[in-house]
């Protein structure tokens, strides 16, 4: 049975338990502060970092900063001993992000709710974690300890890397010998030339089952680090993904198991290969430059406007995936051009999405202005293809509709599906 998740209502059980989990035996435990300050610095091979007033509830509208070393040589690892921040599913208000490196390193990743996550690795002796607050629900906040390690350590803990060579394998703790361990996050970053993609397959797969992978699983995500908005699957099961083909020369694969239940876990495989060409055009079909934006035409934009199909069969056809409420329209052309200030990302293939503070904007083009029909104001569902400037593009084939509350079970649902 798994262990639930727990936050903590009042301040002296939380630090009750907070103190439960600590380790004991014959080293002696690392003593953790009477309280703990907004960010720091910090050198030493070992400490604690929290949030301020833990553990009663963090201040709101805060950012603290803290930066760890640890001998030369060796590099970071940390282990969230207590989480308990506002849940969101994107972590867009009060969340914790870890980074690799002090300045500009990869973000290993972002934290909210109460589902703490496995071990976190930096590539050096140097780590950087941030904690954000908004002005509204707060929690409990945060305890992590780290640690320094040998760098490249293999074994129950470790795990996870830069894999920038042609092709390779990268595979689970103890694999295959016995199951992988609780408790771990893995983190691989594979890299390859500007010009090239890469293609990932999954030889041998086995992590715990859950209908929605809530406790173990591997998440794939385009570009270089952990972002809701760019992830291409979340796997769990018996059943090997299907191959992925990254969008262009970055892909990130991560591996986190909860602290119960394990399985025999899985190994892949990489390899770069090059981009596709266009075909060369024959003497009887003429290709659009791909920066075309494709124009209204009578032919296009007489059709009968009828929505088609259903979410569920339009949402592997379709690049992007996403929810959210108009919020300028201008129309150009016969073409209608608006900003949608999104709700939720479903999928987001290579479509450019706008942050400001918490708020996300994409633009889109309805090709035909009056199909389907979008007014300012309406929220909707809104599936389409990706322009190679990064805009939305809708044709009266694609699908949108109205957005309700109830239509979020089957997107959150669809989000797990493979393609």
């Amino acid at each position: 049975m798994k262990r639930a998740a727990f936050s903590c209502p009042w301040a002296l059980g939380c630090l009750l338990l907070w103190a439960a989990a600590q380790p004991f035996g014959n080293n002696r435990p690392l003593q953790r502060p009477r309280s703990f300050k907004c960010g720091g610095t910090l050198t030493a091979a070992s400490g604690f970092i929290g949030s301020e007033g833990f553990p009663g509830v963090y201040p709101p509208n805060s950012k603290c900063t803290w930066k760890i070393t640890v001998p030369e040589g060796k590099v970071v690892v940390l282990s969230f001993r207590f989480l308990d921040l506002e849940n969101d599913n994107l972590c867009r208000y009060d969340f914790v992000d870890v980074y690799s490196g002090h300045a500009n390193g990869q973000r290993l990743g972002r934290f909210c709710g109460t589902l703490r996550p496995g071990a976190l690795v930096a590539n050096s002796n140097k780590m950087l974690v941030q904690m954000i607050s908004d002005a509204n629900t707060a929690g409990n906040g945060f305890v992590a300890k780290f640690s320094a390690a040998e760098p490249h350590e293999r074994g129950d803990q470790y795990c996870g890397g830069r894999l920038d060579k042609s092709s390779g394998s990268f595979k689970t703790p103890n694999w295959p010998d016995r199951d992988y361990p609780a408790g771990v996050t893995c983190v691989w970053h594979i890299v390859a030339p500007k010009n090239q993609l890469i293609e990932l397959k999954f030889e041998k797969f086995d992590v715990e089952r859950d209908n929605y992978c809530r406790y173990d699983y591997v998440a794939v995500f385009n570009g270089g680090e952990i972002n809701d908005a760019r992830r291409i699957g979340k796997y769990c099961g018996d059943s090997p993904p299907v191959p992925i083909v990254s969008e262009k020369n970055e892909l990130l694969v991560q591996f986190l198991s909860d602290l119960s239940l394990t399985a025999d876990g899985f190994i892949g495989h990489y390899k770069f290969r090059p981009k596709k060409l266009p075909r060369a055009p024959s003497s009887t079909t003429t290709i659009l430059p791909a920066t075309t934006t494709l124009k209204p035409t009578v032919a296009l934009c007489q059709q009968k406007c009828r929505r088609s199909g259903t979410l569920e069969s339009n949402y592997c056809s379709s690049n992007f995936v996403l929810t959210g409420s108009v919020i300028t329209t201008n129309t150009r052309g016969g073409s209608l051009h608006a900003t949608i200030s999104i709700i939720n990302v479903y999928k987001e293939g290579n479509l450019a999405i706008q942050q400001a503070g918490k708020n996300m904007s994409a633009k889109i083009i309805v090709v035909c202005k009056q199909c389907p029909l979008i007014r300012r104001g309406l929220n909707y569902v809104i599936m389409g293809q990706v322009e190679e400037d990064g805009r939305g593009k809708i044709l009266p084939t694609s699908f949108t509709m109205s957005f309700k509350t109830k239509n979020q079970k089957i997107l959150n649902a669809l989000k797990n599906k493979q393609c």
